[in-house]
């Protein structure tokens, strides 16, 4: 991460785009996994240490409640969904068609989240000229 207040969007956004693309490969293997029996379904969890290291305070601004977020609480974590939970007898929770919505929504997610960072740069590059 980069260690300056001008940066402190961008390193939220890269936390934020790396889980993304973690997620991308989380959902992948559980696409390849469909038809493997006794697997579990994972996913990432990374929304709740962001909303989290943001805080709940309506009186702060987004700016200082972004200058306050480390880097460090802000580590994707990959989990077991429903781990009791089966569709089909051989013990497998995976989802085909639920998995590929998910997939496309999280690559969504990703490119917007791309095209802030890039933003952001475009955003510092005009305050430098």
């Amino acid at each position: 991460m980069i260690n300056s207040s001008v940066f402190n969007y961008v390193n939220v956004l890269s936390k934020a785009a790396d889980a993304a693309w973690l997620r991308n490969e989380v959902i992948s293997n559980n696409l390849s996994n469909v038809d493997t029996p006794g697997y579990k379904r994972q996913d990432i969890d990374f929304e709740s240490q962001l909303r989290r290291a943001l805080g709940n305070s309506r009186y702060e601004t987004v700016d200082s409640k972004v200058a306050h977020v480390s880097g460090v609480e802000l580590e994707p974590r990959v989990y077991t969904d429903s781990a009791n939970f089966s569709y089909r007898l051989d013990g497998n929770n995976v989802d085909f068609d639920t998995e590929n919505a998910q997939l496309a929504a999280n690559q969504i997610k990703y490119n917007g989240l791309r095209d802030c960072i890039n933003q952001e740069f475009a955003n510092l590059k005009i305050v430098l000229k």
